[in-house]
């Protein structure tokens, strides 16, 4: 019989005006992977500070229990110390330090005061392939993706003497290739006697990896599953989670496309750090009034950097091609001119580039177009007010108020305001990056009715995801880039992730013989 290595009993957390866990009970066998599933604000993450010492112990009331001992954590050096480590969904890299650094912050290597560098990136490179990322150890945060950074997170984690992993949206970043090297790593650390506990939106990776499952709704748990007894069927994870059937994941839409509205041509883009090195390498795309396109690729393909360039040159250097507006070229050299000519960019990266995480959820609302709410430079803060619970409301952002801080929120919750920012901005083109990235299925559901509303008013939306299923299933024509090219285009109807995959490999194999030949 499994022995139990975690319990956590009756676990009530409050915050002013809310009660965000309501005895809360849960049992974690060794050698498991148990997942924690719920819409964005259910509690899981909130039950996850609260076992590894972020809520210490005196501002909740419950038991923790591990390994048969009685836990008070009062940070989260005490739960490490027992070999329990959280990666959190929102990263927590030093962008300046680099990748060696990071992963052994806190946790050097050495002895009598002195760091052991070589020790420290020696073996920082050892976990860099354990998780397979081809990075050097020495590259500095700031000069990788969001995705690469995730992988940074885990490789840190695996440097600590773990028992229990706890893994919040680990995948959220990543295609489906590098989700499932993740995944499959997962259950190598269960073979070798490692306890997991994962929460992920993603639910086939849930019914791929977990033994377990407890589903949790408005701070309570709703439901527990498991693998040897129970379906494990998406369709009855959804109903637990939001008390509901949902019976197709991505809304019916006649689409309506109009004439070329949006063009870019022959545009180049150098890395900001490497010299001759391009990101982006004469790209070519066209988008059209009421479409949706959405653009496919693996991490480092270059969508990220295609679509920041664009939007008033916010990455790269020597920038140089042509887009045009209508027919007319235009130059928008500064995100404020390119919101002036009615683009809007939700970013992937929410935390960092995307929302101020020390204002109001009121405040990042309005902060794309002030000018709408304000008069002669002057704001009208009923109007601003106004706005920001019309958009609450819309996205059914859960939150105390509209004047509670965004780092308060859960990180779906925080992708909503953001998404709600720049509906604000009332765009004709939105690029929209992983913009379900870390959203349960209910909210990604409102997020696709949005997008589908926005295209039905004859505006644009560019659409780029990780998530090929989500590509498919809102796109009508997919752009497939790969190193920094535009190497393929499809009507929607007619792609599969077969298609896609297939252009991808024959891509590599081209750049492959290319180099073999120089």
């Amino acid at each position: 019989m499994a022995k139990t290595l975690l319990e956590m009993k009756h676990i009530t957390k409050t915050f002013p005006g809310v009660k965000a866990l309501d005895d809360v009970s849960i049992e974690v066998q060794e050698g498991e992977i148990h997942a924690l599933v719920g819409e964005n604000g259910a509690g899981k993450s909130t039950l996850m500070n609260v076992l590894s010492g972020i809520y210490p112990f005196g501002t909740y009331s419950g038991d923790i229990v591990f390994n048969g001992n009685v836990c008070k954590f009062q940070n989260i050096k005490d739960s490490e110390k027992l070999g329990i480590v959280i990666i959190h969904q929102e990263l927590a890299l030093v962008p300046l330090l680099t990748i060696g650094e990071n992963m052994f912050l806190g946790n050097e290597r050495g002895n009598k005061g002195k760091i052991n560098w070589a020790e420290t990136f020696g073996k920082a490179d050892e976990l860099l392939k354990m998780v397979g990322l081809k990075e050097s150890s020495h590259t500095l945060i700031k000069d990788i993706g969001v995705g690469k950074q995730q992988l940074v997170e885990i490789a840190k984690a695996l440097g600590k003497n773990v028992k229990l992993l706890i893994l919040d949206e680990p995948t959220a970043s990543l295609n489906d290739t590098e989700a499932k090297h993740l995944l499959d790593l997962l259950l190598q650390f269960k073979k070798k006697g490692m306890t997991s506990i994962l929460i992920s939106h993603k639910l086939n990776e849930v019914s791929y990896v977990a033994d377990k499952i407890t589903v949790i709704r408005d701070g309570s748990v709703i439901q527990s599953l498991d693998k040897s007894k129970d379906s494990f069927t998406e369709d009855t994870i959804i109903s637990a989670m939001v008390g509901r059937n949902l019976t197709d994941r991505f809304p019916k839409r006649v689409p309506h496309i109009g004439d070329v509205c949006f063009e870019v041509k022959d545009w180049c883009v150098d890395h900001p750090v490497f010299e001759g090195i391009k990101v982006c390498d004469h790209v070519n795309l066209k988008v059209r009034k009421g479409e949706v396109v959405g653009i496919s690729g693996l991490m480092g393909a270059g969508r990220t950097e295609l679509a920041m360039s664009i939007f008033g040159h916010s990455y790269g250097s020597d920038i140089r091609g042509h887009v045009y507006l209508d027919g007319q070229e235009v130059h928008f050299p500064t995100v404020k001119s390119a919101i002036r000519h009615g683009l809007a960019y939700v970013t992937e990266d929410r935390k960092g580039n995307g929302l101020i995480l020390s204002e109001s959820i009121c405040r990042n609302t309005s902060s794309a177009k002030p000018e709408k709410i304000s008069h002669h430079s002057i704001i009208n803060f009923d109007k601003e007010r106004e706005v920001a619970k019309q958009y609450v409301k819309e996205m059914h952002t859960k939150c105390a108020t509209i004047d509670e801080d965004v780092v308060n929120l859960s990180g779906g919750n925080m992708q909503k305001v953001l998404l709600g920012k720049w509906l604000f901005a009332d765009p004709d083109i939105l690029i929209l990056d992983e913009p379900t990235r870390g959203i349960d299925v209910g909210a990604k559901y409102e997020i696709y009715c949005i997008i589908n509303r926005m295209v039905e008013e004859g505006k644009s939306v560019i659409f780029i995801s990780s998530e090929m299923p989500e590509i498919l299933g809102m796109s009508d024509r997919i752009y497939v880039m790969n190193a920094g090219k535009m190497i393929a285009e499809m009507p929607g109807r007619d792609a599969t992730q077969e298609k896609i995959m297939a252009c991808i490999i024959n891509s590599d194999k081209g750049v492959q013989a290319a180099a073999a030949e120089a």
